[in-house]
C-alpha cells in the first residue's frame, strides 16, 4: 500500500508524494510556549510529529525537521486570529518576578529533558522566535510592499480581507468570521478581522527597533518567518494540534503565501486533543498533568510514550490512572516478550514463526501507511506475540526462529520508540543495597503465601525502575528505565 495522509486542507486522505525529486522530505512542527511545563497533551502533539519522522525513516527518506521554540508573542486570548491580553511569558515572569528570558530558557531546557525521556529525536533545528526578529521584520516589509499589511498608529496589521483564500484551512473564511469585543476595541485596525504582525505596547518588556518603532512580532508572523527560513517557501509537511487549525494556521497560511504566492504548505496534519477523565486537558481549565507529574505518581515515560501512540492522531484519546495502568502493563509484555526470546537457546525450529513474521510486518506496514495508524498496527503486534508465546511455551522455537522474531519486533521499535532492546538480567545474588532487601522481603513473603504484600513490593521496586521475573532458579530483576 501507498503512503496517504489525511490533509486537514483538502480535508481527505491523500497520496503522498514530496516536493523534492529526491527521497528528501520537509516537516515543520509547532513547538512549545516556553512560559511552562509542557503538559502531556501538548506532548501528544509533539509525539506524533516524531513518529512521522521516524516512520517517514524507516520508508528510506531523509527529513528535515524543524519545531519552533515561541519564546515571544503569545498571547493569553489566543483564540481569535488577533490574539490580544498578556504575553505568556512576560505573564510568568512578573509572577515570578523574574527576567522573561530566564522564564523562557529555564522551561526550554525542561522541554527538552522532557523529551529525552520519551525518547523524541532531535529535531534539526529548534529556531527561537526572538532570535529572528530580523526575518519576521523583513516579512512583514514585504507583505506591506505587496499590500496585504498596513501600518496604524505603532502596530502593523495583516488585511484579512486582502488574502481572498483566508479560511480554506478552517472553514472560517471572511465572510464567517465572528468578531469579539476585543477586536472591536482597537480602533485602529481598518478591520476588526485583521490581526497583528507588528505590536506596539509600552509596558511590554521585550521589544525591539523596527521601522515602525520599538514593538515585539505577533505570535504567527514567527512560525511564518522561520520556517521559510529554513525550510523554504514550500514545505511538504506541517503538523500541531487541532486548536492550531484557526487561527494559528489559518493566518500562517496567509502570511506566507500573500509574501511569496506560492502554496505554503503540501500537506497539513492536526493531531486530536487529548482528553482527562473525558474532558479536554488545558492549562487554562487547570485540568492537566506534565510528565513529571505522572513520573511523580509511579508510572515510567515509556508507558507515556506508548499511551500517546496508542490511539490513532485523529482519535481523541483519554488519559485516566486506568488507560497509564494499561499501558504500563502493555510495556511490561513487550519487554517481557523481547526478554524471553532473547533467552532462546534451543528447541524445535518452526516454520509457523517465518509466516508470522512475514504477516505482522506487512500488515504493520499498511496500517501505518494508512495515515499512521498506531491502534492497528499495535493490535497486529500483540497478536503476533500471542501466537510466538504459543510456540515459545511448547518450545516449538529454535534460535534462529527467536532471532527472526526479535528482528522484526526492533524493526517496529524503529516506529514506536519504545526502547525495546533488552537490558541485562541479574540474579537476585547480584542485587546490593535497598534493591536486594526489596527482593528478599519479596521472597519472603512469597514463601509464606502473603500475597498482596509481596505485591505491594513488587510496586515498590517498579517505582524504582526495577522489574522483577521469577524463574525455576529464583527471581532476576532488569532496571526497566
Amino acid at each position: 500500500m501507498a503512503l496517504v495522509f489525511y490533509n486537514t486542507l483538502t480535508k481527505k486522505k491523500e497520496l503522498f508524494k514530496q516536493i523534492s525529486s529526491k527521497m528528501e522530505v520537509t516537516m515543520y512542527n509547532c513547538g512549545p510556549t516556553v512560559y511552562d511545563y509542557s503538559h502531556i497533551g501538548n506532548f501528544r502533539s509533539y509525539m506524533i510529529a516524531d513518529l512521522l519522522r521516524r516512520y517517514l525513516e524507516i520508508k528510506g527518506f531523509k527529513v528535515k525537521q524543524v519545531m519552533n521554540i515561541t519564546d515571544v508573542g503569545h498571547m493569553t486570548f489566543d483564540e481569535e486570529a488577533d490574539a490580544s491580553g498578556e504575553d505568556k511569558i512576560e505573564k510568568k515572569a512578573k509572577e515570578q518576578k523574574k527576567d522573561p528570558y530566564q522564564i523562557a530558557n529555564f522551561y526550554t531546557k525542561t522541554f527538552f529533558e522532557d523529551m529525552k525521556k520519551l525518547n523524541m529525536k532531535r529535531a534539526d533545528v529548534y529556531p527561537r522566535a526572538t532570535k529572528h526578529v530580523k526575518e519576521m521584520q523583513e516579512l512583514i516589509n514585504k507583505l506591506m510592499k505587496k499590500g496585504y499589511a498596513y501600518f496604524a498608529n505603532g502596530w502593523v496589521y495583516f488585511s484579512i480581507e486582502r488574502f481572498k483564500k483566508y479560511g480554506k484551512l478552517s472553514g472560517n473564511t471572511i465572510d464567517k468570521l465572528k468578531v469579539g469585543a476585543r477586536l472591536e476595541a482597537k480602533a485602529d485596525k481598518k478591520d476588526p478581522r485583521d490581526f497583528a504582525l507588528w505590536a506596539h505596547d509600552a509596558a511590554h518588556i521585550m521589544q525591539w527597533d523596527s521601522p515602525w518603532g520599538k514593538g515585539y512580532p505577533g505570535w504567527h508572523i514567527e512560525c511564518s518567518a522561520m520556517s521559510m527560513k529554513y525550510l523554504g517557501k514550500t514545505i511538504d509537511i506541517h503538523t500541531g494540534g487541532e486548536d492550531n487549525i484557526f487561527p494559528h494556521h489559518e493566518c500562517e497560511i496567509a502570511q506566507s503565501e500573500g509574501a511569496t504566492g506560492k502554496p505554503f504548505v503540501k500537506y497539513w496534519l492536526h493531531t486530536r486533543h487529548l482528553m482527562i477523565n473525558g474532558k479536554k486537558m488545558s492549562k487554562s481549565l487547570g485540568n492537566f498533568y506534565t510528565l513529571r507529574d505522572l513520573v511523580d505518581k509511579g508510572y515510567t515515560p515509556r508507558a507515556i510514550r506508548y499511551l500517546l501512540l496508542s490511539a490513532h492522531y485523529r482519535t481523541k484519546l483519554n488519559l485516566t490512572e486506568e488507560s497509564l495502568k494499561a499501558a504500563e502493563a502493555s510495556v511490561r509484555r513487550m519487554q517481557d516478550f523481547v526478554n524471553e526470546l532473547k533467552h532462546v537457546r534451543q528447541g524445535k525450529s518452526s516454520k509457523k514463526v517465518d509466516k508470522l513474521v512475514n504477516g505482522v510486518r506487512k500488515k504493520f506496514e499498511e496500517h501505518m501507511d494508512d495515515d499512521l495508524n498506531t491502534s492497528l498496527a499495535l493490535g497486529d503486534i500483540f497478536y503476533f506475540m500471542r501466537e510466538v508465546n504459543k510456540l515459545l511455551s511448547k518450545e516449538h522455537m529454535s534460535k534462529a526462529n527467536a532471532n527472526s522474531a526479535l528482528k522484526v519486533i526492533f524493526h517496529f521499535d524503529k516506529v514506536l520508540g519504545l526502547d525495546l532492546e533488552p537490558k541485562i538480567w541479574y540474579s537476585y545474588r547480584d542485587a546490593k543495597g535497598e534493591i536486594k532487601q526489596l527482593i528478599d522481603a519479596r521472597e519472603r513473603f512469597r514463601k509464606t503465601k502473603e500475597w498482596d504484600k509481596a505485591d505491594s513490593v513488587r510496586e515498590k521496586l517498579k517505582k524504582k525502575g526495577i522489574t522483577v521475573q521469577d524463574t525455576e532458579k529464583g527471581p532476576r530483576w532488569i532496571r526497566s528505565t
